[in-house]
């Protein structure tokens, strides 16, 4: 392969800072509708809570049903047309549809303009594969613990600033982030450069591979690439389990309301952050990537275990540090397979890893739920484990290490498929 020209320094630097931008608000405008999106949703449906809940649940499903589909489709549609492209597209669609949303006199309407956000957030796999474009191989993790960080600035922001702005006015929110979006994008415009020039793309769209099952074949093609693929999954969806569970568990064992739940799941966030943005960077050039890895996904077996099984409030808090620097994995993890994939097909690669931690968003929040509600109903089985859904993330991240530490060790002695392009 020949090398295209690199670009210069303060251009790389200008395009990394807009990529960290478009991923905070990203995060930012998923985050900023939290609290106010429900109440939105019972003003449009004439008060019924009851009802309110069972269309915000719906609303959940949309959003990531869509980044579902449509994340490899951004991917392929990248590979063929350039990341530039597609990241400007995607904010100015996100701009131009919280507008609607701020508009909208009817549920419906604002159930679509939902759909649509999905479908423009799933440019966080173009932001990857930009990443793999510009980034030499050995700093990669670093910037993709960077990419992290952004996503948890995104979402510690976000539902703070989302419930302050509501309290001022409910659509004010929507408002504030469409001009995000339209600001991130006029600042692309000017200091945004291609990273996948026009030889490396591919010569059409292989749309069988842009479609989430498609994806997954395009993995198969890539054994260690599909292995880690399965790690991804695996870890996404014991994610969910405090989605799903930690406010509602925190309250039945330890009498949590909700300012100390706020309080802790931001101390989450913040420790997640600089995880991601700081500890990565350091710690990688020492640990390297699969000592890296194993180690992060080994951190979060032992943060799950203590929150699924610690009998005091004081006992359950220990649980965080352990599970924020968990996070370590996941940056590494990212670069490694970018190693096996050539630059034709990162935005693909990119699509697909996003669709398979979507798919843990639809099926992940549903399955421990219900399994948390089984053991502290009326029929739980004999053993009362309330802390059951984080014992099964811990579960889920034990089968994670085991498959981690088999297929790192395989590619440890392999060559790269192909050579990512670094510019």
């Amino acid at each position: 392969m020949t090398e295209h020209e690199p670009l210069a320094h303060p251009r790389r630097s200008a395009a990394l800072l807009f990529i960290f931008v478009t991923v905070a608000i990203d995060m930012l405008a998923f985050g900023i509708m939290i609290p106010v999106l429900p109440h939105l949703i019972v003003q449009l449906i004439g008060g019924s809570i009851a009802r309110a809940a069972v269309w915000s649940s719906g609303f959940a499903t949309m959003f990531m049903l869509m980044q579902f589909v449509f994340s490899p489709i951004q991917g392929a549609l990248s590979d063929r047309f350039g990341r530039r492209t597609v990241i400007l597209i995607s904010s100015f669609g996100l701009g131009t549809d919280f507008i609607v949303m701020a508009l909208a006199p009817v549920l419906w309407l604002l159930f679509i303009g939902r759909a649509v956000s999905g479908i423009c957030a799933a440019s966080f796999s173009t932001a990857n594969a930009y990443i793999a474009d510009i980034t030499p191989r050995e700093k990669r993790a670093a910037a993709f613990g960077m990419l992290g960080g952004a996503f948890a600035i995104g979402f510690i922001v976000g539902p703070a600033l989302g419930g302050f702005l509501g309290h001022l006015w409910i659509r004010l929110p929507f408002w504030v982030a469409a001009g995000l979006s339209l600001l991130n994008f006029c600042y692309g415009l000017l200091v945004l450069p291609e990273s996948l020039p026009k030889e490396r793309r591919g010569t059409r769209i292989e749309w069988r591979h842009a479609n989430p099952i498609g994806s997954l074949v395009l993995l198969r093609r890539y054994p260690q690439v599909f292995a880690l693929a399965a790690v991804f999954f695996l870890l996404a969806l014991a994610q969910f389990s405090l989605n799903s569970t930690y406010v509602l568990y925190t309250d039945y064992r330890y009498g949590w309301g909700p300012q100390t739940v706020g309080y802790t799941l931001g101390i989450v966030g913040l420790c997640s952050g600089l995880v991601q943005a700081l500890l990565v960077r350091r710690w990688m050039p020492w640990l390297g990537e699969r000592r890296m890895m194993l180690a992060g996904v080994a951190l979060l077996i032992v943060g799950y275990a203590i929150f699924g099984l610690a009998p005091t409030g004081w006992a359950f808090l220990a649980g965080i540090p352990f599970l924020c620097l968990g996070g370590l994995a996941g940056p590494p993890a990212q670069s490694m397979i970018t190693h096996q994939v050539g630059p034709g097909e990162q935005g693909r690669l990119q699509g697909a890893l996003t669709s398979l931690q979507s798919l843990a968003g639809i099926f992940g929040p549903a399955l421990f739920a219900n399994i948390f509600a089984l053991f502290i109903g009326s029929h739980a089985p004999t053993l009362r484990l309330p802390g059951v859904a984080f014992v099964l993330a811990a579960a889920l991240a034990l089968a994670a290490l085991l498959l981690t530490a088999r297929v790192t060790q395989r590619m440890s002695v392999q060559r790269p498929v192909a050579q990512p392009t670094s510019i």
